[in-house]
Parts: C-alpha cells; sequence; structure tokens
C-alpha cells in the first residue's frame, strides 16, 4: 500500500503551499438535531499550520491524519450565533489563508419533508439517455470524456434540463416520483455516464448541468406533489476522486497487497454477510474487493469516511429538497456502519425513505435487510433501512409469464414468492419492478409483446409496495443486454434529442404501437394515485389455477379484484371459489376496460390478459 499511497500522494505536489483548496460540506444549517458538524479543510500541508476560527467560534475537536493535506475540524453549530465566520489557516501570527463559512438558515418544515411512499410509483431515469435540453453542456473542458451520441457507451449529452422539460410526461404518465442514477460528477475517462464512479460528491456533474438545476428539478417536482429520489453510493468511489487521488489515511479504502494497486475484485458473494458459516476470507472479498478496477472500495468503518458520507447525504438532502434516497450496492458494505448511516440520516428526517438494493434472490436473504427484521435480530443485527428492493418478485415474474402452470412453474412462482411477505418487518414499503437500469429489458424479453407488458404492470402496481417502472418502457422500448450489453438497455429516449424523428413524449406524436404501451401504462397509473386500498390495503391471495392467478386487495372501505390469466386462450372462472372475498358483492367495473359485469356466477377472462376489477353491491 505504500507504493499506491505514494502514487496517490504526489498528485498533490503542484497544490500551494498552505492555500485552502477545499472546505467539504462548503456551508451548513443551523437547527438540525444533531448539531455536530465536521468540516474537512483541505491543502498543501495545511495540517502543519494553526487553525484558527473567527467571531468565537470554539473548536471541538481538530484532527490530523497522516496526510499533512487534511485537517478536519469540528464544531456545535448550536454553540454559534453568527451566520457566518472564517476558518483562519495561521503559521504563527500570519494569516497564511481563510474560508468564509455559512451557517445558512433551515427551512422550518425540512425535519418533516415527505418522502416516497407506497402511495408513489417511482420512474427510473438514466438521465444520459433520457432528454437533452441544454446542447451547450454536452461536453466541458474541465472534464475528460466529451459527448459523442455515436459511440454507445459514451456521453450523449442527456442532461437535467432535459428532465425539467419534461416533467409534464412523467406527471401525465402517472409516476409521483422520479429516480435519478447518479448525477454527480463522474470524470473517468470512459464509460462516466452511468455515474456509479463518482468523483466529487458534493457536485452534479457539468454535463448534466449545476447544483442550481439538481435543486430546481426537486422543487419543480415537489410542486407538483412529487419527489425527487436521489441514487447514493456509498460502497465505491471512482478512482480519479480527487480524495482517491490523494487519500486522507491509508485504510479510507480498502486495498490488497496481493492486487495491483491494491485491486482485488469482489467475489460479490454478499450472502456471506449473514452465513454464519462463511471463511473469514470470502466474507473479506466480498466486502472489501472492488467492484471494478475503475471503483476503489470505500471503509465505511473509519470514522472519518463514515461521519464524511453520512454529512454528505444529509447536505443533499437539506439542500436540494430531496424525497428519498435510493441505495447502490448495499451488501458489499460495512453492515454496522451502514446502519450507523442510516439511523443518522432518519434521526434527522423521520419520514424520510431509503431503499437499499440488496440484490439477492431469497426474500429471506433480503428482508433481512429491511429494519426491524426478525431474520437481522437472529444475527444480533439493525439496519435501520427503512426499504428494500424485492429481487424475488422480479426474478421470478419473467419465468413466470413464460412457462406453463406446474407445481412451481408458471404463476405459481409468483404466487410462492408472496407466500414469504411475513418475513418482511414493512411489507409496503418494499420496492416492486420487472426491470431497472442493470437488467434485461421487459420488452426485450417478450419480443414487444404488449400483453406481456400489461401483465407485468398490472401486476407490480397493484400489489402491496412501490412500483417502480424503467424509462421507455412505457412507449415500448427495448434492449438487449446479452447482445449490446449495458448501453442497449439504455437507449436514448425517442424525442428527447432535436434530431430525434419521433418524439415520443408527445402522446400525438407517438406511433401505433407506442400509444398502445403508453395509454395502458397511463391510465393504470393515474387510477393508481387515489386508491388507498392499493397504497396500504390488505392482501389475500388465491393458489393459481390453470395458470391464472387471482388476488383481492381490501381495506374497510373498499375492495379490488385482479386477474391475471397467463394463458393463450381465454379462462372461464367459477367465481363461487372466491366467495369469501366476493361476500357482499354483486358486480365489479374492470378499470382498464371500464366494462361492468355481474359477479354471480362466472367470469370470462380474456386470454393473456389482466382485470383489475373495482367491486360495487
Amino acid at each position: 500500500m505504500k507504493k499506491l499511497y505514494t502514487i496517490f500522494a504526489l498528485s498533490a505536489a503542484s497544490i500551494a503551499f498552505s492555500q485552502i483548496q477545499k472546505v467539504e460540506p462548503a456551508f451548513w444549517w443551523k437547527g438540525m438535531k444533531n448539531p455536530e458538524l465536521q468540516i474537512l479543510v483541505y491543502g498543501k500541508n495545511i495540517a502543519k499550520n494553526e487553525i484558527e476560527l473567527s467571531d468565537g467560534v470554539q473548536v471541538k475537536d481538530i484532527q490530523k491524519v497522516e496526510n499533512p493535506n487534511y485537517v478536519f475540524v469540528t464544531v456545535n453549530t448550536n454553540e454559534i450565533n453568527v451566520p457566518k465566520f472564517k476558518i483562519n489557516i495561521k503559521n504563527g501570527k500570519k494569516n497564511i489563508d481563510s474560508y468564509t463559512y455559512e451557517l445558512k438558515q433551515r427551512n422550518p418544515n425540512s425535519a418533516n419533508r415527505e418522502s416516497f411512499t407506497s402511495n408513489d410509483v417511482m420512474y427510473l431515469i438514466m438521465p444520459d439517455r433520457f432528454a437533452n435540453g441544454d446542447e451547450k453542456n454536452d461536453s466541458s473542458p474541465s472534464l475528460i470524456e466529451k459527448a459523442n451520441r455515436n459511440l454507445p457507451n459514451g456521453r450523449h449529452g442527456g442532461d437535467l434540463r432535459g428532465i425539467i422539460n419534461n416533467l409534464d410526461y412523467i406527471q401525465n404518465l402517472g409516476a409521483t416520483a422520479v429516480w435519478l442514477t447518479p448525477v454527480n460528477e463522474d470524470n473517468e475517462k470512459v464509460y462516466s455516464y452511468h455515474g456509479y464512479a463518482q468523483t466529487d460528491l458534493y457536485k452534479i456533474d457539468e454535463r448534466y448541468g449545476t447544483n442550481e438545476e439538481y435543486k430546481e428539478l426537486s422543487q419543480k417536482l415537489n410542486k407538483r406533489n412529487m419527489k425527487l429520489v436521489m441514487d447514493y453510493v456509498t460502497n465505491h468511489w471512482g478512482i480519479s476522486h480527487w480524495m482517491i487521488k490523494d487519500l486522507p489515511t491509508k485504510d479510507w479504502i480498502h486495498w490488497f497487497s496481493d492486487g495491483e494497486n491494491g485491486f482485488k475484485r469482489s467475489n460479490y458473494k454478499t450472502t456471506a454477510q449473514f452465513d454464519t458459516n462463511a471463511s473469514e476470507i470470502d466474507k473479506k472479498i466480498a466486502l472489501d474487493g472492488w467492484f471494478d478496477t475503475t471503483m476503489p472500495d470505500i471503509n465505511q468503518k473509519n470514522p472519518l469516511v463514515l461521519k464524511y458520507l453520512t454529512q454528505n447525504a444529509i447536505w443533499w438532502i437539506e439542500y436540494a429538497e430531496l424525497g428519498g434516497f435510493r441505495v447502490d450496492t448495499y451488501p458489499y458494505n460495512n453492515k454496522e456502519a451502514m446502519a450507523k448511516w442510516a439511523k443518522a440520516i432518519t434521526d434527522e428526517y423521520p419520514k424520510f425513505n431509503i431503499v437499499g438494493e440488496a440484490w439477492l434472490y431469497t426474500s429471506a436473504h433480503i428482508s433481512a435487510w429491511q429494519k426491524d427484521s426478525k431474520i437481522g435480530e437472529a444475527a444480533n443485527y439493525n439496519s435501520n433501512l427503512p426499504s428494500v428492493m424485492d429481487f424475488t418478485l422480479y426474478s421470478e415474474m419473467p419465468k413466470a409469464l413464460k412457462e406453463k402452470e406446474g407445481w412451481d412453474t408458471g404463476m405459481n412462482r409468483i404466487y410462492n414468492s408472496f407466500t414469504s411477505d411475513f418475513l418482511y418487518p414493512d411489507i409496503n414499503n418494499i420496492l416492486v419492478f420487472f426491470e431497472n437500469h442493470d437488467t434485461e429489458r421487459w420488452n426485450e424479453i417478450f419480443n414487444n409483446d404488449p400483453k406481456a407488458y400489461k401483465l407485468g404492470l398490472t401486476l407490480i402496481s397493484t400489489v402491496r409496495g412501490i412500483p417502480q417502472i424503467y424509462y421507455g418502457s412505457e412507449v415500448g422500448m427495448r434492449g438487449d443486454k446479452n447482445k449490446g450489453g449495458d448501453a442497449d438497455i439504455r437507449r436514448d429516449f425517442p424525442g428527447g434529442w432535436k434530431s430525434d424523428k419521433v418524439n415520443a413524449f408527445n402522446p400525438a406524436n407517438q406511433t401505433t404501437e407506442q400509444k398502445e404501451f403508453y395509454q395502458f401504462t397511463q391510465k393504470l397509473l393515474n387510477w393508481r394515485k387515489g386508491k388507498e386500498v392499493i397504497h396500504t390495503g390488505k392482501t389475500k391471495n388465491f393458489v393459481p389455477q390453470n395458470n391464472v392467478f387471482v388476488y383481492f386487495r381490501y381495506n374497510e372501505k373498499e375492495t379490488v379484484m385482479v386477474v391475471l390469466n397467463n394463458n393463450e386462450k381465454d379462462e372461464n372462472l367459477d367465481l363461487k371459489r372466491f366467495a369469501e372475498s366476493l361476500n357482499g358483492f354483486s358486480k365489479g367495473q374492470d378499470v382498464i376496460s371500464d366494462k361492468e359485469f355481474s359477479l354471480n356466477n362466472n367470469l370470462t377472462v380474456p386470454a393473456k390478459t389482466s382485470m383489475v376489477i373495482e367491486l360495487k353491491k
């Protein structure tokens, strides 16, 4: 590691002696529940000087580390009675440099800001591929990779302004929360558009826009009673991150003495986190191994690292008025440190929702990561993480729709996945989906069959949890990950660029095929908006028969019957089987077709069709 650390440290050699180069966070707020603030001050050999704060502001603690270019200054904001004070760098009586630090007034409603819940439908966008609203920022002189739409894995020019310009489209579709893949600076040489190798955690990538535009997007969503969800990455940073180039401490990242420049790839076996019989070496490589060569693995066990990540997360919530986090690669982190991270955030914002990507395939493994899990408790662990992603349902859905019914095949796969719901402490607060930016496109799996899309969307929109859809699928977008790689499942949205021949953002200009996908999505999602029975109601499942799955969502006020016919032929259901849920109801109206019918005897369900039936007396 000595060699690695020396290489990184040399990159700071050109910095002027003892000048302040960076202060993070650049400002903070008065009135936070936790008044303690740790300020990172960075500059060449800055630790060899004295730190003094103006206006009588007291330093609670100064921490110097092995790299003299860093000083960590801790203050108690409750004890500071001025809106601004100076951080002075002094050599004896001589003032070498200073930074004016501001404590802003906190929004009085900030602590109770609403976050995404099961009332919402989340729309996932990869910003570089959605819409180019400002062609002037497609490339930046200060950033390495330039825009080239001809390169599948290159920068294509989508940005925050493009999203802002199309908020009417997103809202009219029926989505109420917008999750963006990371938009912080990612200054890697290639493949930087995905954003997961961040190089500055406090700055929006200039090719997407500015911090102010990010805040503008969030505020405009909030005015529409919608929320902005930030994709937060705690497990790894980009190799070109300014702090990775000049490490504060050797253990800021995980490194392996037998790897090239400290690199050893993770074995990705994060099930080792709760495996009581796991070998220590397997656990270490899973958690400390790097996700990729350009993504050094961050050491959350280091208290300075954990404080940095915690404050950065809170800074973005407060600054941008965020409505939630989705946290990438959650089980790859140190779980004890992440429990502290999640608790610090939810202590500050009690209603704030955080969904973790625990890409595991059994409900037992996934549910262990949700707050107050009995499985976690058995392992003497509580994650404090409010929400998780339902990868079990995700993995079973395409198999189920492609198979004929058997003991554990066809629609029984979906039913079986729901039989483990009891493992989740808060089953309504899990994210349900059939695709995202890392998976095969649903419409590719089913060859753009609108019937398969409608079955899938009906399912995730009417079961427990928070439905998440992926940009473009609502107009029939597809992409083959197996043949075209990640770039193919992240195609440009049609109409997001001035040169596009078809503008799918405008329903009037959509093709006939696009309209069928779009109109179904719009109708179902907008119906869901006002349905408390779907948001928080109870569920009653009936074991699938003849590859038809029927379940009911109900509360004291309302009951909805959902029917999914996965057969290539019409099915005639004997309604007597569902008497315990149909008792007291004489008719129903299908939300999708608007048809009303009697519930006396039988119900004919067309082939490969879903029905969402509001029951009436």
